[in-house]
Formats: structure tokens, sequence, C-alpha cells
């Protein structure tokens, strides 16, 4: 019997509206577009605006084109995970409520929390699914509406941050195409760099944790930057090592976008040109959970069956990981 991959099989997004431009930062915090861009890259970044809407509320329509484009109803679904720091709310998961408003009656779900490298951990653990035989259908999504965790007075966070979601359909593959490889990898020392301060069950909110800001992120930029710059670009280096794979093999990056000088300091360690970069962040910022199923979102047209894709990731925790998979479609 041929080994069974989970292979991608349909991919879609959504970002809200409303554009947060590098020039009406400059109105809220001491910053210029100058400085913003030559350090992040950044230009703009979509907020998510409305009473009481939540990161569900960009997963339904960025779902409900997936299951269109893919031809299917949601009942089809047999799994969702939902890869977020932002859920609508501490429970229940934001995907039961996303199941219910999408009518994914016979699926199951839960969140999985992993900061940025939320949605590579979301693929490897949905292939195990797939590959176990146990599933057929398994919906991962990725997103954040960041906007309700910044502070804009701090001027380290609010230029980087943005809301945005997307997601990817896992199925079934014998062909060879699919998820063929990750490396994953965590450091809870790295803590103190990169958190919310407030808001879990050791700091409960309170008035004077309100009024100190702490359910804001907190990061400290450089410690964060040196331990991203080389533990992304190392661990997608480990993974062309490992299923030997030389830099004309690889057909794109799919990297994580936090930074475009960690994005550039990866595609070098790997060894590939800018040409075979996806990158999003001048119009997007960093979406947390929304950057990788973005960018594939948006390059779909692109990529063409069996092109070789590593995706690579780092985040809050510390977190970091990378995939070796082959296009499907």
């Amino acid at each position: 019997m041929s080994k069974i991959h989970a292979a991608i099989t349909a991919v879609n997004g959504y970002v809200p509206d409303y554009i947060l431009t590098n020039q009406e930062l400059e109105t809220m915090v001491e910053t210029n577009d100058e400085w913003i861009t030559s350090r992040t890259g950044i230009k703009e970044r979509r907020i998510l605006k409305g009473e009481g809407k939540g990161v569900t509320d960009m997963a339904v329509p960025a779902v409900e084109g997936l299951l269109k484009k893919r031809g299917i109803s949601a009942d089809e679904l047999d799994l969702i995970i939902f890869c977020t720091s932002t859920p609508d709310m501490p429970f229940p998961a934001s995907a039961n409520i996303l199941a219910d408003k999408i009518g994914a009656k016979n699926a199951w779900g839960y969140d999985l929390q992993a900061a940025c490298s939320g949605f590579l951990f979301g693929l490897a653990t949905a292939s195990q699914f797939i590959e176990s035989g146990k599933h057929k259908k398994v919906l991962v999504v990725g997103g954040d509406k960041m906007s309700s965790i910044i502070n804009y007075e701090d001027r380290v966070t609010c230029i980087i941050f943005g809301d945005g979601c997307g997601a990817a359909l896992l199925e079934p593959n014998t062909e060879g195409y699919g998820i063929i490889d990750s490396i994953l990898k965590s450091d809870g020392s790295g803590k103190p760099f990169l958190h919310q301060k407030a808001g879990g069950s050791a700091r409960p909110a309170t008035h004077e944790t309100v009024d100190a800001k702490e359910h804001a992120v907190h990061q400290e930029g450089q410690a964060v930057f040196k331990f991203a710059v080389t533990n992304m670009a190392d661990v997608a280096a480990e993974i062309m090592d490992k299923n030997n794979l030389t830099p004309e093999d690889v057909d794109w990056l799919v990297p994580h976008q936090a930074n475009k000088r960690i994005i550039d300091a990866t595609a070098n360690r790997m060894g590939i040109g800018s040409e075979k970069v996806m990158i999003n962040i001048e119009r997007y910022g960093n979406t947390t959970n929304g950057t990788i199923p973005l960018c594939l979102w948006e390059w779909e047209s692109k990529l063409k069956k069996g092109d070789n894709l590593i995706l690579a990731a780092f985040g809050g925790g510390f977190t970091w990981g990378s995939i070796y998979l082959k296009w499907a479609y």
C-alpha cells in the first residue's frame, strides 16, 4: 500500500478592509515611515474594525471561500484546528465557534497556541490525523486579531502587527505529494522577551493590570530579532539537509512575515534567491498565525503540482520550525 501523505488541497485567506499606514502611525507614536520600512519592511497593515468582532469573523469568509473553491460543504469536515493567539474568548475554543458559524456539524476541533509558529504546528498536527487514516478532511486555520492585544502607544510593537486569517484543507494523498517532513522546536526560556503579561491564570485581569496596559504584547525587540534570525534560518537549512534538497530543488520559501531582515537572512542561509521567496509583509505586517496561509493564498496561482515548498516560522515562547511539503495541485 502506498504511503499516505497529508496534502494541502485548497487554501484561502481574508484580510480586513481598513488599512493602517505608516503615515497614520506617525500621528500616534514617535516614529516615521522611513524608520519602520528600513527596520521591518512594513508599509501598512490591516485592522479589523467593528464592535464585538473577533478572529472567527475573519475566519468565516476565509473558510467559506476555501470550501467553495474545493467544492465541498462544511459538514464534510472531520476536524478543525484553529491556530491563534487571539481567540474570540478564553473558552469555548474559536474552532468550536467557527464550526457553528459555518455549519460544520460533523467536525470536532480545538485551538492551538504556539504564537507565530502556530500554523506550522497545526499543519504538523493535522497531518498525523490524515496519515493515520483517522480523518479524510482536516481544516487548519491560522489567524489573529493582533490589534486586540496591541498598545498603540508602544512604538516597539504597534508598528509590527496586523490582523488577518488564512486556512488550508488537508486531505490524503498517495502520489507522494503533501507534507513530507517537519522539524518543530520550542524553548520556554524565551518567555521574558516576547509575551503578554496579564490575562492568563497567573495574572488575571484587574483594574491595575488594565491601567498598566499589561494585556498588550510585550516585546524586547533586539533579543527576539537575534534569536529569530538565527533559529528560523537554521531550521530552514536543517530541513533541506535532512531531505537532501539543494537550493535548486526548492521552488518556494514560505516564511513567517515577522521582519523583512529575518526573511532575507533565512533565504540567504538556504542559498535561494529573492525570486523564490513569498513576501507580503509590506502590505499586511505580522498577522502572527495568519502570515503563512495568507502567503499560500496570494501565491496559489503561481504554485505548480510537485513544487517543493519550505515553510519556516519563529514565534514567542520561543517556538520555531520548518515544514517541507510537495504541492499537490
